[in-house]
């Protein structure tokens, strides 16, 4: 319960967000009035061709006289148009994200800098970014499709299919929603579809109370296009909190990479090679140690004795001299 209130305050905080930056609030606003227009239209097309695509459906209620002809074909008017505006719900986000990548990308990063520390991206060039965007979202929308498939068939069971199914698709388009949605701040740090899937079906109940409130508010026409660019600093502020153990080391111990540098003690860089460890730490294997510090092992430090305790390591043997 804690993290479906908690998935909730995240839709909150990134609408606050936007609201402070006006600025990147109409940015954000481009790329989701172009997939209204275009959502808008399909779904026009298809409330003019339902009646026909019903009769073309149902041909075994040709023969069937009033009202259970009308009855039937209207009842799956009703459901290939809720399963239409659920798809155009769910797909919404992710078309949107594939035309405003660029878009999101910018305003993810602002987020991010605002918060105090903002990852670096892989370096790839933009039209391979889109890609990866792209066949991200064909991954989830199949596994998206697979479930709207069975809550479809479900929603014909009497009393269940009109009560308990509707709430569980809610919820399914809710998880599947929030998956697109942190795609962005996901994606910049190179965090593969899968894994992506794993992290939030770990954290359902967040993934779910941030989700679904967006799917019930996408449901009121208009609404989509004023919420996505705050749904999109949501989830990159609850990505950021989700991820957060991966991205605690403190830079300077980094290497090139981004990674803790082998060889030091913990959260501290081991020595360059060739030169002497700080005061304290031994020193690189087969390098001697400075005076007064531990010498590596197998050889003897400075102005101590050799091995076995018999004093100094004896020195060279002299040179022979002419009598």
């Amino acid at each position: 319960m804690r993290d479906l209130v908690a998935g909730m305050r995240y839709l909150g905080k990134g609408q606050r967000w936007v609201a402070g930056h006006g600025r990147w609030w109409g940015f954000g606003l481009i790329p989701a009035l172009i997939t209204l227009v275009l959502y808008g239209a399909v779904l026009t097309v298809l409330a003019l061709w339902s009646g026909d695509i019903a009769a073309w459906a149902t041909p075994f209620a040709d023969d069937w006289g009033s009202p259970w002809q009308g009855l039937v074909r209207g009842v799956f008017v009703a459901l290939l148009f809720a399963g239409a505006l659920m798809l155009s719900v769910l797909t919404f986000t992710a078309v949107t994200l594939v035309i405003g990548d660029p878009f999101y990308e910018s305003l993810s990063e602002q987020v991010e800098k605002s918060e105090g520390h903002c990852p670096d991206g892989p370096d790839r060039p933009l039209w391979q970014e889109i890609w990866i965007a792209l066949r991200d979202s064909v991954h989830v929308l199949l596994r998206a499709a697979a479930f709207g498939i069975l809550l479809f068939a479900l929603g014909f069971v009497p009393f269940i299919g009109q009560t308990v199914v509707p709430v569980i698709a809610f919820c399914v388009n809710g998880f599947f929603l929030a998956v697109e949605l942190t795609s962005v701040a996901m994606q910049r740090r190179d965090i593969p579809v899968r894994e992506r899937l794993r992290l939030l079906r770990g954290r359902k109940a967040l993934a779910v109370g941030f989700g679904t409130p967006i799917v019930l508010l996408f449901l009121i026409p208009f609404v989509a296009v004023a919420l996505m660019p705050g749904a999109v600093a949501g989830a990159t502020l609850l990505v950021r909190d989700l991820v957060a153990g991966d991205e605690d080391e403190a830079p300077d111990a980094k290497g090139d990479a981004g990674r803790p540098v082998a060889g030091g003690p913990y959260g501290q860089p081991a020595a360059p090679y060739g030169q002497p460890a700080p005061q304290g730490q031994p020193a690189p294997y087969g390098q001697p140690a400075p005076y007064g510090q531990p010498a590596p092992y197998g050889q003897p430090a400075p102005g101590r004795p050799a091995p076995g305790g018999f004093g100094p390591p004896p020195g060279p043997y002299p040179p022979r001299q002419g009598h």
